[in-house]
């Protein structure tokens, strides 16, 4: 079996400590550690983290590969740190059946460079009129256990609770894309002042707020659970901290965009700032950074959304809604959030891999950095500064809203059971 020495590492961010991988597993963690043969990484101080989970990634395979594919959005996963993702159902053909839910899975295994966990649509063909094979899908192969229309809301509320009381019976979750399609006919941007001086259809609050509510109530009276993804705005964050009081079994997601970036950006009208949901305002923005530091927001997800150059290389109404966000999630979180002391590393590895893992039931993912444990790990160099450059990407596509932007920390390593998929920056 391979060995391998990362010496000096900051665990969490603690004191430096050595951490010996033998196979696919931790072997030990320990300071002065010295084993023969073994190939060393010398980590320098670099913090070590449990390979970072994502909820939600889209990798546009089967029926987009011109956005992406599962090797490509893979390989962009592994430079982010990412050892689990989890891929949403609105490809061409949907995966609403177990065979296409397997197809993804089986690709994933082929490629390697992380694992990934296919989401299984809600409803047929996303069209929220008839619940999908959601037994099927999670008795396949592929071990489904969240379902998501993303993209679109399950809006009516009879299938909404007829898919919870479904996926209670086997632990699973329904993660909702909170809009509400006739409060957003037309929207192009967040609803307020900059939409009414730029003359862009608004996409109010509510229209997200109303569709938590009424789900977060669902999921109270049939007892199941419920995720709500891409949370984004300060009404939101409230009805879900008043839900958690009521013993609800809520759990959140926020983006990085939508932890850093204001509507005030769309006043360019630059298409890449064009996202669903939108960029909100700076009161949202700080109101979701301190949700995800008390824990009212669970995770940090994605939303990776890649589209080719033509869908984003044209006029603002006509644009693709969408961006990349894997290669440059942990640098947006480590600058909001442990940058601003509203969390340590300690905290980004809860809800950027342990907890993460747990709402989807990824096994061997956000487990503790010790021994005995799967050597899923993420090596990060937290002093590193530069500009993000879209040309070096793994991705397929370069729709990021941070070009020419400074952002901290890189990813140097990252290992997934033990086999090294990122070296000093570089994909294996």
């Amino acid at each position: 079996m391979s060995k391998i020495l990362i010496r000096g590492a900051r665990v969490l961010g603690g004191e430096p400590q050595d951490v010996l991988i033998e196979g696919e597993v931790i072997e030990a963690v320990g300071t002065g550690l010295s084993v023969e043969g073994a190939e060393v990484v010398e980590a320098g101080g670099k913090v070590l983290l449990p390979g970072l989970v994502d909820l939600h990634t889209h990798l546009r395979e089967p029926g987009r590969e011109d956005s992406e594919t599962v090797l490509t959005g893979t390989r962009a996963a592994a430079s982010g740190g990412y050892t689990a993702v989890f891929a949403m159902a609105n490809t061409f053909p949907v995966a609403d059946t177990a065979g296409v839910v397997e197809q993804v899975y089986r690709l994933g295994q082929e490629h390697g460079y992380c694992d990934v966990q296919p989401i299984g649509a809600v409803t047929v063909g996303l069209e929220g009129r008839k619940l999908a094979e959601l037994g099927a899908m999670h008795e396949s192969a592929a071990g489904v256990t969240v379902f998501s229309d993303d993209g679109k809301c399950v809006d009516d509320a009879v299938i909404m609770r007829r898919a919870l009381e479904y996926v209670k019976a086997f632990g699973g979750v329904v993660a909702q894309h909170a809009q509400e399609p006739r409060l957003t006919e037309g929207a192009q941007m967040n609803e307020g002042v900059v939409s009414a001086e730029l003359g862009l259809g608004g996409w109010p609050a509510v229209a997200e707020e109303s569709i938590i509510a009424r789900d977060v109530l669902l999921a109270e009276h049939v007892g199941s659970r419920v995720h709500i993804c891409h949370l984004s705005t300060a009404g939101s964050v409230e009805i879900v901290r008043w839900a958690k009081s009521r013993g609800i079994d809520v759990t959140a997601e926020v983006t990085p965009h939508h932890l850093l970036l204001t509507d005030e950006l769309v006043r360019t009208y630059n298409p890449v700032y064009k996202v669903n949901p939108p960029l909100r305002t700076e009161r949202d923005v700080l109101a979701l950074r301190q949700a995800l530091a008390d824990g009212t927001i669970d995770i940090v997800a994605t939303d990776h959304a890649p589209h080719p150059h033509e869908d984003k290389d044209c006029e603002w109404a006509a644009a693709a809604m969408g961006m990349v966000g894997l290669e440059t999630a942990l640098s947006v979180v480590q600058q909001t959030m442990v940058e601003t002391g509203l969390l340590d590393w300690a905290g980004v590895a809860d809800r950027m891999s342990v907890t993460p893992a747990r709402i989807g039931r990824a096994p061997g993912h956000g487990r503790p950095v010790s021994a005995g444990e799967p050597a899923n790990l993420t090596l990060v160099d937290t002093a590193y500064r530069g500009e993000v450059d879209p040309a070096g990407f793994a991705s397929r596509s370069r729709n990021t809203p941070y070009q020419g932007r400074e952002l901290p920390g890189r990813v140097t390593h990252t290992w997934l059971r033990g086999k090294a998929t990122l070296v000093d920056g570089k994909l294996t």
